[in-house]
């Protein structure tokens, strides 16, 4: 079924169909709001968060709708998920459906306590966020964190699971910012030398809060976002739905909510629709939202093998593929980063 799915999705990409067959591969669910720490690149600066958990009628509702087709589900948003009371009942509960799980933590809760606990979970991928090699640009981007204790949590985790031989896929993530791009390698050399790490990733900042000016050049918008024909879509805790977690970072409204309509609804929603529409004519730069995201635009080769595999798979290998094309070894226009302009060329 899941294959199916795929499948149609795929034929839809390649067609440029505005009304799709299949429903997403991924999603992006927001289990909690709530979050213990102040960090200037995130959108919860600019977009205050009420102290609140995804009810367990939404949650369910979701799984059980996209169950079928659903490969993965990223438990994460503008909070911290380890917060969340219930996220391991939560894992579970895709487990149970068939959905594999990915969380990205702060690592401020991943005491031993719960790195036992996740370590017992059926969760398929962690990220554990980590922005800086120094405790003075680590604290200034993770205010109320405090290094040394973030990173001992990090290696502790990592360590207990090479010990017990844990399935979890562990990968170590500093987004690039002013302040720690220069500490690039010394991250890189520290976190690979650490059992039971098995991807060291260094991201490009997606958010427009340190970087006002970036955007995307003309030529960059006659490739489709793939977002719009395969996802993960955004669901905020509350249950309201976006095409993808830029749109909602960038003022975009919700295209339905879990609940008031089903997932077929609101994937082929008139909104949804228009915006595959501008994006298969190459008009993308006419949504607003679209014309201000950060996002790197894949070719769309890279989007067709992301359809032909796993989501679980696609999400393993992401930052072997960005590190490829970074370091030369695929053409650059695999991927298209935004660059730092002011308004579209």
């Amino acid at each position: 079924m899941r294959a199916w799915n795929r499948a149609r999705l795929l034929w839809g990409y390649l067609r440029g169909r505005e009304r799709l067959a299949g429903l997403p591969v991924e999603y992006i669910v927001e289990t909690t709001a709530k979050c213990n720490l102040y960090c200037p690149m995130c959108p919860r600066e600019t977009h205050k968060q009420p102290k609140e958990d995804m009810l367990d009628d939404v949650f369910d509702r979701l799984v059980k709708e996209a169950g079928a087709s659903a490969e993965h589900m990223m438990l994460i948003g503008l909070g911290e998920p380890l917060l969340d009371p219930k996220i391991f009942d939560r894992i579970e509960y895709c487990q149970r459906h068939g959905i594999s799980t990915l969380l990205s933590t702060n690592g401020t809760l991943l005491d031993q306590e719960m790195a036992d606990r996740l370590l017992r979970t059926p969760l398929a991928h962690i990220t554990l966020s980590f922005d800086g090699a120094s405790a003075a640009t680590f604290e200034y981007y993770r205010k109320g964190a405090r290094f040394e204790s973030v990173r001992d949590n990090f290696v502790r985790f990592a360590r207990l699971k090479h010990e017990r031989g844990a399935k979890v896929q562990v990968v170590v993530q500093m987004v690039r910012l002013e302040r720690n791009a220069h500490e690039a390698g010394e991250f890189l050399r520290f976190w690979r030398a650490v059992p039971g790490v098995d991807q060291v990733r260094i991201k490009a900042d997606e958010t427009n809060l340190l970087q006002p000016l970036a955007g995307h050049a003309r030529e960059d918008w006659k490739h489709p976002c793939h977002y719009l024909w395969r996802g993960p879509m955004y669901v905020k805790h509350s249950g309201d739905v976006y095409p993808c977690c830029q749109s909602y970072m960038l003022d975009g409204k919700p295209v339905g909510r879990i609940g008031e309509s089903s997932l077929v609804q609101i994937w082929n929603s008139d909104e949804m629709r228009r915006m595959r529409r501008l994006h298969a004519a190459g008009r993308s730069g006419e949504i607003g939202v679209c014309s201000r995201c950060l996002t790197t635009i894949p070719h769309p080769l890279l989007v067709a093998a992301s359809l032909l595999l796993h989501g679980r798979t696609v999400r393993r290998l992401l930052p072997w593929v960005e590190r490829l094309i970074y370091l030369s070894r695929l053409p650059a226009r695999l991927l298209r980063p935004p660059k730092l302009c002011k308004t579209p060329e």
